[in-house]
């Protein structure tokens, strides 16, 4: 990518990685802490709501948990894009752009960011990466 800073695109997904997984964290883990989700859910009309909260609560802490240490990344990724779609679709989509509006500027970021993170990976510096090297490094040694 840059040959004067070869480390510019994984230091790059490593800040990444690490706030959208920090956000994703503090909002599913609001969700555990403060109860009442599916009952939110199905005020807002959100099918199965008692499934749809257990998935959106799990996922957002797990999932951000692995993003932050770049752990199972395009799986997390991925995982966290079709939340943040739910969400959008079923919640947002009709309230503008505002979060303020109840809008969907938030989950759009945070559903692209996961999207773009599940293409990309964790980069050099995650957990993905140190068990690709072993592995590389194990093989090698047998070969």
């Amino acid at each position: 990518m840059n040959r004067r800073f070869p480390y510019l695109l994984d230091l790059a997904l490593l800040v990444t990685r690490i706030a959208v997984g920090v956000v994703f964290l503090a909002h599913g883990w609001s969700k555990v802490s403060g109860g009442g989700t599916a009952a939110g859910f199905e005020k807002m009309g959100v099918p199965l709501p008692a499934v749809s909260a257990f998935y959106a609560t799990w996922v957002e802490v797990l999932g951000g948990i692995a993003l932050i240490v770049g752990l199972a990344v395009p799986i997390a990724g991925v995982l966290l894009f079709l939340d943040m779609l739910g969400a959008f679709v079923l919640v947002h989509a009709g309230n503008g752009i505002f979060v303020s509006d109840g809008g969907f500027e938030l989950v759009l970021v945070l559903g692209v960011s996961a999207l773009l993170l599940a293409a990309a990976g964790s980069g050099k510096f995650g957990v993905d990466e140190l068990w690709r090297s072993r592995r590389a490094d194990r093989q090698s040694v047998s070969a």
